[in-house]
């Protein structure tokens, strides 16, 4: 059943498509599984030590944001706020915090779903008018997706994967059939999510193709695949649009 806020949700928020019946015969070997895949020790390798670099390359840019986050602080009082915030997603079917630069300003906040982590909290970010000039600036160039490096080198993550969803969403894609995140850790980067700002992006069936090269692909050749995902990302990035 839809509720009268899913109804008022942006549909970015949630882009995600039930599996159709072609998907769930096609692999139903993975619609059955019951454990969450085996790990794959280079994609890990890869994963922390890919992760650390690039949060350490992102430190300098975050300072620079923090400062220009205070400098907009002064200028525009109604501005103000923290830099930095966490609500609670979903990885491998386990909750973990997903850490996001703020882009609103505080009156849009919902203070009470903020104190319990809640992604409805912030949710306010797809309207335009609700951003803060610098939130604005982060939005379009996915700078609000930096801190998810931290999180790609403690494990919470990987760099290519499902995106993780908050928890309502997560729970919204069960039900409506989806087990991808219940198997996978989830990612920056996914085959779905290099498809952003197209039609082609919220189709589940990428998430199972993964899946099922994950499961027939070598080490080696999954970490090929990764390298591909990973520039078909970048070439997105490099376009803005923070969609």
């Amino acid at each position: 059943m839809v509720t009268d806020r899913e109804k008022a949700e942006s549909p970015e928020a949630f882009p995600y498509d039930a599996p159709s019946q072609e998907v769930k015969h096609r692999y139903n070997h993975i619609f059955s599984r019951a454990d969450a895949l085996p790990s794959r020790w280079p994609k890990v390798l890869f994963d922390r030590i890919t992760g650390l670099l690039l949060f350490i390359c992102s430190c300098p840019i975050l300072a620079v944001l923090k400062m220009a986050y205070v400098i907009e602080g002064l200028l525009i009082p109604r501005n103000r706020g923290p830099m930095l915030f966490y609500y609670w997603g979903i990885s491998e079917g386990q909750r973990i915090k997903k850490w996001k630069l703020r882009l609103i300003k505080a009156e849009y906040i919902d203070a009470q779903a903020a104190e319990g982590h809640e992604w409805r909290a912030y949710s306010a970010e797809w309207n335009a008018e609700s951003r803060t000039i610098v939130g604005a600036f982060a939005k379009k160039w996915y700078l609000d997706e930096l801190p998810q490096f931290w999180s790609v080198v403690i494990g919470d993550i990987s760099i290519v994967g499902p995106r993780p969803l908050s928890e309502i969403h997560y729970e919204r894609d069960l039900a409506q059939g989806n087990v991808a995140r219940k198997f996978l850790k989830g990612g920056l980067l996914g085959l779905g999510h290099i498809n952003k700002g197209t039609e082609e992006m919220g189709r589940s069936k990428y998430e199972y193709e993964y899946i099922e090269e994950y499961l027939n692909r070598s080490s080696w050749s999954l970490l090929k695949l990764d390298l591909w995902i990973i520039w078909k990302g970048i070439l997105v990035i490099s376009k803005g649009g923070g969609h």
